[in-house]
């Protein structure tokens, strides 16, 4: 069988992906993506915020859920401090759908339920696996938006990227406000636990450090029993999810020959938060303007000014949410990480957090 030939081969259509393909396509590439999901954005995997400025991508019908306002994080010792935490809860299948129409809208050939299996770089050609069997896909750059567990990094010999784990109910919120809700405590090591509001319902979860902890649904389902004996959540859970999440930081190189890292496969999602989304559509956008700089207009140094552009947009912050985390893992294994102090310096909302230098 001839071998599908493409200027741009997306693997996965996340946030990333889609906003990767969509801005190929847009600009005259032809652009090819794979999703390994039978659908795309399902199942969910993460609590479903954005910040504001990306509010631009939810406008699409079904997208949008409330908007959030505030954040309350509650400390070790049960002292709570409020912040103000602007951004939108989205229904998140609806939300990554909605890019990969915008791709499918500007001409890019969507493949769901179909797998990266070999990337042969000597002749930039690409084995996929779908529903029908094994094809191939010749291709001029790869963006690869395929997650923490990337099977281009691995094919390419990268190293793994550091996870935290996460599992996350959707329950019924008795009390619908406009408020996340965040616990800090050594009983989450390597994360913490989160309550998002989505208008009659909620996300309650838990990330924890594999390497720290392996049982989340133990300390899951205590917080969610002691929710619902104070009235603020009902007892069924009405979905379950998790996934994992990358915390270590960017990758040493975000483009390698011509295969260009976007979104969790890149490394950008944040140390300690676990924010993703806003970095990945950021990305992903920018790597197909970048691939189209390179093949469109011949610009020779688009990709290394893709990996430029994006530490400079986000090194710093990564830099210092992983120097934190650095700090929280020593805590862990001292048994100190149960102390107001030690979280306090370990989370956004604390101005402890922002102190000192970015380490180099």
């Amino acid at each position: 069988m001839t071998p599908l030939a493409v200027d741009v081969l997306v693997i996965g259509l996340g946030p990333a992906g889609g906003a990767a393909a969509a801005a190929a396509a847009k600009r005259g590439l032809r652009v090819a993506a794979i999703e390994k999901r039978k659908a795309v954005g399902v199942p969910v995997q993460c609590a479903e915020f954005i910040p504001l400025p990306l509010a631009r991508h939810a406008q699409a019908q079904g997208v949008p859920a409330q908007r959030i306002t505030g954040m309350r994080s509650v400390l070790p010792s049960g002292a709570a401090s409020a912040t103000p935490f602007q951004g939108l809860m989205v229904d998140r299948a609806a939300f990554d759908l909605a890019l990969a129409r915008q791709a499918a809208e500007a001409g890019a050939m969507l493949h769901v339920d179909t797998r990266l299996e070999a990337l042969r770089a000597g002749d930039s050609t690409a084995v996929v696996r779908g529903a029908d069997g094994a094809f191939a896909i010749r291709y001029r750059i790869v963006i690869a938006a395929d997650g923490p567990h990337s099977t281009a990094a691995r094919l390419l010999g990268l190293p793994a990227l550091g996870i935290v784990n996460t599992r996350q109910y959707t329950v019924r919120l008795l009390h619908p406000g406009a408020a996340t809700d965040i616990w800090l405590s050594d009983r989450y090591p390597g994360g913490y636990a989160w309550l998002f509001p989505k208008g009659e319902h909620a996300n309650l979860g838990v990330g924890m450090d594999p390497g720290c902890a392996s049982d989340m649904k133990t300390p899951l389902d205590a917080l969610h029993g002691r929710l619902a004996r104070e009235g603020r959540l009902g007892r069924e859970i009405l979905a379950r999810t998790g996934g994992a999440i990358p915390v270590g930081g960017l990758r040493e190189r975000l483009a390698v020959r011509n295969v260009v890292f976007a979104g969790d496969a890149a490394g950008l999602t944040h140390p300690i938060t676990g924010a993703g989304i806003a970095a990945a559509v950021i990305s992903g956008e920018r790597a197909g303007e970048a691939a189209y700089a390179l093949l469109g207009t011949g610009n020779p140094k688009a990709l290394d000014e893709y990996d430029e552009d994006m530490r400079d947009q986000f090194e710093e912050t990564l830099a210092r949410g992983l120097a934190r985390r650095r700090e929280l893992e020593r805590a862990w294994r001292e048994r100190g990480a149960g102390t107001d102090a030690v979280q306090r310096r370990g989370w956004i909302a604390f101005e402890e957090y922002y102190r000192g230098t970015v380490p180099a």
